[in-house]
């Protein structure tokens, strides 16, 4: 096999040369791709953001998330955090006022069932994976100890993951393999990092659940990946479309320089 040869035959074959088709293709795709990753990180800062009651992404969320609150019940810290939104203050108040009293079913159908229709069953009954607050016995088992995420939850949650965040860095990794200009070890490092690090997140869901000192690892596990992917999307667009603006366009075949040599 001729190396040399074969980069010359496609030395067409880089981002800045690329043909207009596929550079539509590869960016119709990150563009879609970065945009649903921006919208996973805004569903994170909406849920799990506001796990401790505060705005913004902190240890302390990720550590009621995965932990729980274990100096409280689920519905308590719930009312407190995420869903702190969606009914008045008195009316929260009342609920967990009753939750510490041990969630009394003698309370339910007079009072309690009626205040949980009004503000809580529109999404509490109808969403799929969130508690049915129509029935007491869901409503009773969230009031009793944080404990933070179940198995179930933890199972169903890394499957998704890891099939579906590792198909996008692969495709995002695949067109980044066509850049010019990266060193090999920088290529080959930011290529597996998005995957390192996401296997380092959702280990650490599960670390957390037992351990709540892993949470400082979810956090470097999500800010890892975040920027190995954003550094391989920003590369890409820019060699696809800001270098020809200027007049630049590299020469040779992306992988030339990562072929072995013919022994021959």
């Amino acid at each position: 096999m001729n190396t040399s040869a074969d980069a010359g035959t496609l030395s067409w074959l880089n981002l800045s040369r690329l043909p207009i088709t596929v550079k539509a293709l590869f960016t119709g795709y990150l563009m879609a791709a970065g945009l649903g990753l921006f919208m996973a990180g805004a569903q994170i800062l909406l849920t799990h953001g506001m796990a401790d009651g505060k705005p913004g992404l902190s240890v302390n969320d990720i550590i009621y998330s995965y932990y729980g609150n274990r100096s409280g019940s689920k519905l308590e810290s719930m009312l407190n955090g995420q869903m702190k939104p969606m009914a008045p203050a008195p009316v929260r108040t009342d609920i967990i006022k009753w939750v510490r009293e041990g969630a009394p079913e003698k309370d339910w159908a007079p009072h309690y069932q009626a205040v949980f229709d009004q503000y809580c069953v529109k999404c509490h009954s109808v969403l799929p994976n969130i508690p049915n607050f129509k029935d007491y016995a869901t409503v009773a088992k969230l009031a009793k100890v944080d404990e933070g995420a179940s198995f179930k939850n933890l199972t169903r949650l890394s499957h998704i993951h890891l099939f579906g965040i590792a198909f996008i860095f692969f495709f995002t990794g695949l067109i980044f393999n066509f850049a010019s200009g990266v060193p090999r070890w920088l290529k080959s490092v930011v290529v597996f990092f998005p995957f390192f690090f996401l296997v380092t997140d959702i280990a650490s869901w599960w670390l957390t659940k037992f351990y709540w000192q892993f949470a400082y690892l979810t956090l470097i596990g999500g800010v890892g990946y975040s920027l190995a992917s954003s550094f391989m999307w920003i590369v890409s667009l820019w060699q696809m479309w800001i270098w020809p603006i200027f007049g630049k366009r590299a020469d040779g075949f992306a992988w030339a320089g990562d072929r072995p040599a013919d022994s021959h």
